[in-house]
């Protein structure tokens, strides 16, 4: 089995990131959580669970099905975005609301431009694009 690759990611409120953007918050009132994340390759979604929504205090927009390892499906919630921020490199997305830890997700993964080096237990960036995100278009 592959070992397990963690990663530090900065969440933020994106109502909040936005606000502040537009000069209507003040830094210090954005919400933010910082967690040392799992990187699960298997998982398209992020996932962030229920203790960090609350942190966060992003709703809640609806359900999706989410089928654990195992097969077992569960309807699960779906958040507002969420800022995920990795080795300086942020994209909003929604998340599901399970478990007990942060997980990362191939979709943000693709957005950030960011591979998993196995070997080493690692994220690293695109060796392609080193010092920024490049998003392939038609």
């Amino acid at each position: 089995m592959m070992g397990e690759v963690r990663i530090k990611v900065k969440l933020t409120n994106a109502l909040d990131d936005a606000l502040f953007r537009r000069g209507q918050l003040a830094k210090d009132e954005m919400r933010v959580y910082e967690a040392d994340a799992m990187v699960d390759t298997g998982a398209v979604r992020s996932v962030i669970p229920t203790h960090v929504v609350e942190k966060l205090d992003v709703g809640i927009r609806g359900n999706r099905v989410a089928e654990y390892a195992d097969g077992r499906k569960e309807s699960v919630g779906l958040t507002e975005p969420v800022l995920f921020d990795l080795m300086g490199r942020d994209t909003m997305e929604e998340a599901l609301v399970l478990g007990d830890e942060v997980l990362i997700g191939q979709t943000v993964l693709e957005k950030l431009d960011l591979l998993v080096d196995c070997a080493n237990q690692r994220v690293i960036p695109n060796p392609a694009h080193p010092d920024q995100p490049v998003t392939k278009v038609k």
